[in-house]
C-alpha cells in the first residue's frame, strides 16, 4: 500500500521526453473513498516576473506510471493540468 507521505520529495519524471518536471511537494486526495487522486509538482516560475503567479502541475494519478524509491514516473504527453 501506497502512503500519501512515501511520495514526498520524490523527483518527477516525464516518460515521453525524459523531462524533470520537479519535486512531488503535495497530493490531492479523495477523502469519500481515501484515494490519491493526483499529485502536484510546482511550476516553474518566470525569470522576469519575480513576483508573478506560479502554476503548478497537477497529475492525474492514471497518469503515474511507476513509483520508484526516489523517482515518479509520468506519462503526460502535450498536456499537463495546471492551476493557479
Amino acid at each position: 500500500m501506497l502512503r500519501a507521505c512515501d511520495l514526498r520529495q520524490k523527483e518527477v519524471i516525464n516518460i515521453c521526453d525524459a523531462s524533470r518536471l520537479g519535486y512531488v511537494y503535495d497530493v490531492e486526495i479523495n477523502f469519500e473513498n481515501g484515494n490519491i487522486e493526483a499529485i502536484i509538482v510546482p511550476g516553474r516560475t518566470n525569470v522576469l516576473s519575480m513576483f508573478g503567479k506560479r502554476n503548478d502541475y497537477v497529475i492525474p494519478w492514471d497518469k503515474i506510471v511507476r513509483v520508484g524509491e526516489d523517482v515518479v514516473l509520468v506519462q503526460v504527453q502535450d498536456f499537463i493540468n495546471k492551476t493557479s
